[in-house]
């Protein structure tokens, strides 16, 4: 039980982050009307989820956890050092290290073990959001499964979320957008624990160049 409430206050949208700052390029899909209401964000949200930087995560979780569970801070350094570099733009590089930052230092001060104190200091700098989230969770002793639904689960609701800030859809349409997409979240996080590192890869260009145009777009509320 305290595992699932250990996940669900790590995943929540209060814990000290900063996610509700970032849209994962979703900002950017709307303003080129790539995702102008209900049905294109499921569709939207679904590629993200199954062919880009949401399998991806997963992947990079099921690593992180391992390396934490074997105390190997060798693989860990050098799994953190390819996850930072899988990012496609400045700003979702931003987006990931924050979050991996922030998400570290607030769990090594609220939920501190001797395993996550001696793997953090081999991550001085920059760490990876699913990475962080990973290695926390190893040290925890939790079990995988459930901490790649409960990622997976949170990825999908910040992305909701933003939706709501910046994309023509109502908290009834959002609800309707999680229910959906609730069962391939289960799915894919199904698929991924005997994935390796080579399984990394996606296919959501569009969301790459939306990504380094947001840069410079003239409206935004969102840094990503």
């Amino acid at each position: 039980m305290i595992d699932a409430l250990r996940l669900m206050a790590w995943l929540s949208p209060g814990y000290p982050v900063g996610a509700y700052a970032y849209s994962h390029g979703l900002e950017a899909a709307v303003d080129a009307g790539d995702v102008s209401g209900e049905a294109s964000l499921v569709d939207w949200l679904a590629d993200v989820l199954e062919l880009g930087s949401g399998r991806n995560d997963l992947i990079l979780v099921v690593h992180a956890h391992g390396a934490s569970l074997g105390e190997d801070s060798v693989a860990l350094a050098d799994l953190n050092d390819l996850a930072l570099a899988l990012a496609p733009s400045r700003e979702l590089h931003l987006e990931t290290s924050q979050q991996g930052r922030s998400f570290l230092d607030a769990t090594l001060a609220a939920w501190p073990t001797p395993v996550l104190i001696r793997l953090a200091e081999t991550l001085p700098g920059p760490v990876a959001y699913p990475v962080a989230v990973g290695v926390a969770a190893g040290a925890h002793g939790m079990a995988l499964p459930p901490t790649l639904a409960a990622f997976g689960l949170a990825f999908l609701q910040n992305l909701v979320s933003a939706a709501l800030r910046c994309a023509p859809i109502g908290q009834s349409a959002g609800t309707r957008v999680i229910a959906a997409l609730t069962p391939r979240v289960v799915a894919l996080a199904a698929t991924v624990p005997d994935l390796t590192l080579d399984d990394l890869g996606s296919a959501t260009l569009a969301l790459d160049l939306g990504s380094f145009r947001h840069e410079t777009q003239y409206s935004r509320i969102f840094r990503s």
